[in-house]
C-alpha cells in the first residue's frame, strides 16, 4: 500500500478550522486586476478548497507502513514540497492516481516526474512490496487542502474578487500549495478558538462545498484571485482603492466575520508603515483596538485574513498575520500589492 497522508475531499458539509491555505488553455482570458478605483469591501468568512496541480510530497519516513522495510524513497533524492506530476507517461492530478500507477508497476521500478522550483526532475524508485501484497514508495502525499478564510474585495461589474492577502501554503512544508482548481463556498463560523500569547486563536465552522460561491484562478503570496457570485456584497456601498503611498499611521477600520454570517466593523490602528527594503511582505502593522472583538477573539485570528482595511473612508488593504506574541497586532498588505498580484491574464472560469 502506498502511504498517504491525503487530505481527502471532505463530504458534503464538513467543520473545518482556518487556513494557517494554473492550467493555461486557449480559451478567452481575463485579468483579475479590476482596474476599477472602487470596489467594495467584503469581510465575508468563507470556505476555501484547492485542489494541487500534481501530488505534493509532504514526508520521506524512515520506514515503510510496515514500520520494517527502509522507505526505497528515502535516498532516492527527493524533498518535501517536490510534486509529483508523472510516473512514466501517465499525468498524475490526485494521491488515488499515484497509488493505481504504483500498485501496476507490480514492483517494477519507476520513473516518478517531479516539479521543484520551476524545474522538472526524474527520480528513479523501486516500490517496495508489503507482507499484505501491496506495494508502497514510502512517500506521504497530498492532493488537496480546504479551511476558512475571508474575502477582502469583490468587483461587481467583473464579479472578481481577492482574498487572504497571502498565499495558502502546506501547513507542514510551508511551501504554496500548488493549485489546478480550487472553490469558495459559504460557511457559517460556529466557533472562536481565542488567540492568547504564544497561541494563535483560530475561526471554526462549517461549510458546505455544493454551495460554491465561486472559483479560485490564483494562489499567490498576496492572496487568492478568481471569480464569484457575491450578490449579497454586490448592493454594498464601493470605495475608493487607495494607492499604498496614501497609508499613514492613526485610526482605521477592519470588517469581518467572526460569528455565524454576520460582517462587522472593528476599530484598528495602523501603528506603523512599512516602505521599501523593511516591508518585506508587509505594508503596516495593525493593532486592534475593538474591545469587543478583542473579548470575543482575543484579536486577530487565523480565519481573518484578508479582512479589508478602511481608513479615511478608503480601501487601504488587508490583515493577513497575527503576532504570536500579542494577538491584538499583526500584519496587513496593502490593496494596491493585492490588485498588482491579481493582474495576470488566466482562463475565464464561470462562478
Amino acid at each position: 500500500m502506498l502511504i498517504t497522508k491525503l487530505k481527502k475531499l471532505l463530504p458534503r458539509r464538513v467543520a473545518s478550522a482556518a487556513l494557517a491555505l494554473v492550467m493555461i488553455t486557449a480559451v478567452s482570458v481575463t485579468t483579475f486586476a479590476a482596474d476599477a478605483k472602487m470596489l467594495v469591501p467584503v469581510g465575508r468568512a468563507v470556505g476555501i478548497r484547492l485542489e494541487s496541480d500534481g501530488v505534493m510530497i509532504v514526508g520521506i519516513p524512515d520506514k515503510c507502513s510496515d514500520d520494517q522495510t527502509p522507505s526505497p524513497s528515502r535516498k532516492v533524492g527527493f524533498r518535501t514540497g517536490d510534486v509529483i506530476v508523472r510516473v512514466g507517461k501517465t499525468e498524475i492530478t490526485t494521491g488515488e492516481a499515484l497509488k493505481s500507477a504504483v500498485t501496476e508497476s507490480r514492483g517494477a521500478p519507476l520513473t516518478l516526474h517531479v516539479r521543484r522550483e520551476g524545474e522538472t526532475l526524474q527520480f528513479e524508485v523501486t516500490p517496495h512490496k508489503l507482507a499484505t501484497g501491496e506495494y508502497s514508495l514510502g512517500l506521504y502525499v497530498r492532493d488537496g487542502v480546504s479551511g476558512i478564510g475571508t474575502v477582502t474585495y469583490f468587483d461587481p461589474e467583473t464579479g472578481a474578487y481577492g482574498a487572504l492577502g497571502h498565499a495558502v501554503s502546506d501547513s507542514e512544508t510551508g511551501t504554496v500549495f500548488p493549485l489546478r482548481e480550487g472553490s469558495v463556498s459559504h460557511v457559517n463560523v460556529t466557533d472562536v478558538q481565542v488567540g492568547k500569547p504564544g497561541s494563535p486563536g483560530q475561526l471554526r465552522g462549517e461549510f458546505d462545498f455544493d454551495s460554491k460561491l465561486g472559483s479560485i484562478c490564483l494562489n499567490t503570496e498576496n492572496g487568492i484571485f478568481g471569480v464569484a457570485e457575491l450578490e449579497q456584497v454586490a448592493n454594498e456601498v464601493a470605495l475608493e482603492v487607495a494607492d499604498e503611498s496614501e497609508l499613514h499611521t492613526g485610526g482605521a477600520y477592519i470588517l469581518s466575520n467572526v460569528e455565524g454570517d454576520e460582517v462587522r466593523r472593528y476599530d484598528v490602528e495602523i501603528s506603523r508603515v512599512f516602505r521599501g527594503d523593511e516591508a518585506e511582505g508587509r505594508s503596516m502593522l495593525v493593532t486592534i483596538k475593538d474591545d469587543e472583538l478583542i473579548a470575543r477573539t482575543g484579536g486577530i485570528v487565523q480565519g481573518m485574513s484578508g479582512s479589508p482595511i478602511i481608513q479615511d473612508g478608503k480601501l487601504v488593504g488587508a490583515v493577513t498575520h497575527v503576532l504570536i506574541n500579542d494577538p491584538q497586532k499583526g500584519y496587513g498588505i496593502s490593496i494596491e500589492r493585492m490588485l498588482e498580484q491579481s493582474a495576470v491574464a488566466v482562463p475565464e472560469m464561470a462562478a
